[in-house]
């Protein structure tokens, strides 16, 4: 009865360990998609970011363009 008893509680040793390593791996899949969708939203808004500045920068110089040719014509 004693080996029996030894058995069952190994059994629930291996199922605590089982259940422990895969909350775990669980954790550890949320954990990683958290980073990723992050990483995305980040890489979003810096691509957003730098079209945004380089549109700003074209149309900067468009104007000093158009003024600056508007000036030399005139000379």
């Amino acid at each position: 009865m004693n080996n029996n008893s030894d058995d069952l509680q190994k059994d629930v040793e291996n199922l605590k360990i089982a259940q422990a390593t895969q909350a775990a791996a669980f954790a550890g899949a949320q954990a990683t998609q958290a980073a990723i969708t992050a990483g995305a939203a980040a890489t979003q808004a810096a691509a957003t970011a730098g079209t945004l500045a380089t549109m700003i920068a074209g149309s900067v110089a468009l104007i000093v363009g158009i003024f600056l040719g508007a000036t030399l014509r005139h000379e």
